[in-house]
């Protein structure tokens, strides 16, 4: 049986630096042999850095020594080259989300099933020290069963900062698609599968500039909707109502807080792996700081293709798996239908079959 699965990465941007470090230094039983990237000189770089072989795309997926693809392309991306890659017979990690619509990450699914190939995703905070401390306490009865809980990501927009922002104003683009998913994985985690959705959208700007870099000044259009305000109904009974936005200047509104028929837990940034988790039991005064594990408190990012890794070699069970993004890729788009159509939307279909050990 074997003992390591070998990893090839393709996208070679920013995010391709911390997988790379965690993949060496912190999961023994992944080791990354290659990498690729549209832009040759972005491997190469890579490839240098860490000791790896720069490879073309195809010739990546081609690679009978590649038992893993870490697909680390722009979200646009994803359904294609996840495609490619199950295609090639080879197992793939994405970043998120799944895909940019329900139909692509439908048919990655598929191809996947067909092929008795293993299909895993970001985000893996949920796995992170933080998240599983919450995971305990509900588990444990410390907030008595859950009734509601508010979840929030309210920024002004990304145009301030990133030099290249269109992208985030563009279809595929938006608020939910962005940070959505760190939000409702976090949240289907701590309290199972969503039944069904409602939601409100707008926008505040029909045009945004760029604050930064060779764009600085630019106009860019704005052709999605910016602050959605939605409902999720849990099929467990819990509702909770999430606000992402990218129109908001200041808040004081928690990233995720769980409200019980005992108890309220304050969790923290979905989008980090530690602390702090605040609890405040019914009829007390002060909110309580818990201890949360050392141990994957960090920046961890990395754990998920460790997680797919088990489950192929170990044959343990995959919990930031295909069934678990594409359920929150298909919450995501049923709050743009729901705002668009006015009604609720049911989600319960693609929620069933998720593990919540």
């Amino acid at each position: 049986m074997k003992n390591i699965a070998k990893v090839g990465i393709v996208g070679c941007g920013n995010i391709s630096e911390i997988y790379l470090k965690n993949l060496a230094a912190r999961f023994p039983r992944l080791r990354a042999v290659a990498c690729a990237d549209r832009i040759a000189e972005r491997a190469e770089a890579k490839a240098a850095a860490f000791s790896l072989k720069a490879l073309g795309v195809d010739e990546l997926l081609a690679s009978e020594e590649i038992d893993i693809v870490l697909n680390l392309t722009i979200p646009l991306a994803h359904a294609e080259l996840s495609l490619a890659a199950l295609r090639a017979g080879k197992h793939v990690y994405s970043e998120k989300p799944l895909a940019a619509t329900r139909a692509d990450g439908a048919r990655i699914m598929a191809e996947a099933a067909a092929r008795s190939l293993l299909i895993g995703c970001a985000p893996d905070t949920f796995l992170g020290a933080g998240i599983a401390a919450c995971r305990s306490l509900i588990d444990s009865g410390a907030i008595g069963t859950p009734v509601g809980g508010t979840a929030n990501m309210l920024c002004p927009g990304h145009e301030r900062w990133h030099p290249d922002p269109a992208f985030y104003y563009a279809p595929g683009g938006g608020p939910v698609l962005d940070m959505g998913p760190y939000y409702l994985t976090a949240l289907v985690e701590l309290l199972g599968p969503i039944a069904g959705v409602s939601a409100c959208a707008s926008k505040a700007y029909d045009e945004r500039v760029v604050g930064s870099g060779p764009k600085k000044g630019d106009r860019i259009p704005v052709l999605v909707s910016t602050h959605v305000a939605g409902l999720l109904r849990f099929a467990a009974g819990p509702v909770v109502a999430l606000t992402m936005s990218f129109d908001v200047q200041a808040s004081r509104l928690p990233p995720i807080e769980i409200w019980g028929t005992e108890g309220s837990l304050a969790v923290p940034d979905p989008n980090s792996f530690g602390g702090p988790v605040l609890l405040r039991k019914r009829g007390g005064t002060e909110w309580e700081e818990q201890q949360v594990p050392e141990a994957w408190s960090d920046n961890s990012r990395g754990l998920g293709v460790a997680d797919l890794a088990g489950a192929l070699l170990d044959r343990t069970p995959q919990r930031a798996s295909g069934l678990l993004a594409f359920h929150v890729l298909d919450t995501m788009e049923a709050l743009a239908e729901a705002a668009r159509e006015r009604r609720e939307i049911d989600v319960s279909g693609s929620g069933g079959t998720i593990l919540r050990p």
